[in-house]
């Protein structure tokens, strides 16, 4: 991926999807070629993964490959970069063409107090080392408990003051802001960290789509594309079902609009 720091309108946009994970899934996956098809002709460059509907990693790449879409990465528990998982995980990505393992979430015992998450970044850490000659990135994806304060610390804090440089800050910009985070100061206060980063609206009616919200989308991406090392801008919208390939489509529609002006 070439290093679009600095211009925030060449970065792509990929869409995490589990936003569509309904559509995704129908027909016990079957569907999911003519799916990705859809999102090629929306403009969509490519999509991260949280869950592979009953096909393997050559299929995945395969299909990705027909609809000129790249893995721009993929929601990988943490056992699965424990130990000997770590190689077949490894295997299984290297395979699918993407280079972000990104933890989604944490068991309770990795983050249940300030000295779980700093032996939490220790972990983090191995796992980076090990997947560093792979050409391979390891990171995580916030969702609100990181920026409640645990005895006067935030845990999101101190979870990327203690983890390498390579360590992806894969900030959730509506989850953070949900918490009481502030997505804008992270990316200040850890430049060249957001390699990948989750576009997701907050506030606004209860189906209001990117850009019907509160956030300053703008704001972000130009910050992004200035300081947080950012290579894929993806889209998470996951609020109405039954209409979501309709509102993934209005959400890149804006974010595209805005990265112009």
């Amino acid at each position: 991926m070439t290093n679009n720091a600095g211009n925030a309108g060449a970065i792509p946009f990929g869409l995490q999807l589990f936003s569509i994970r309904h559509t995704c899934a129908a027909d016990a996956g079957r569907n999911f070629p003519a799916v990705v098809a859809e999102l090629a002709r929306m403009g969509y460059r490519g999509v991260e993964f949280a869950g592979y509907y009953g096909w393997g990693a050559a299929d995945l790449r395969r299909i990705l490959d027909d609809n000129g879409l790249a893995c721009c990465g993929a929601h990988v528990g943490i056992d699965l970069l424990l130990g000997d998982e770590l190689d077949k995980s490894v295997e299984f990505h290297r395979a699918l063409g993407n280079r972000f393992l990104i933890v989604p979430i944490l068991p309770a015992q990795y983050r249940d107090s300030i000295d779980a998450w700093k032996r939490t970044a220790g972990v983090i850490n191995e796992i980076a080392e090990r997947l560093r000659p792979h050409g391979m990135f390891t990171g995580y994806h916030n969702h609100l408990v990181e920026f409640k304060p645990v005895g006067g610390e935030v845990p999101w804090e101190v979870f990327f003051s203690r983890t390498g440089a390579d360590v992806v800050m894969q900030v959730d910009v509506g989850n953070a802001l949900e918490g009481g985070g502030d997505p804008f100061a992270m990316l200040e206060r850890f430049p060249g960290r957001a390699r990948t980063i989750h576009l997701k609206e907050f506030g606004g009616a209860p189906d209001a789509v990117i850009g019907q919200g509160q956030v300053d989308w703008k704001k972000l991406l130009d910050l992004a594309g200035r300081t947080g090392g950012t290579e894929w801008f993806i889209v998470e919208h996951e609020r109405r079902a039954d209409r979501a390939m309709a509102d993934v489509e209005m959400c890149l529609r804006y974010l595209k609009e805005v990265g112009r002006e």
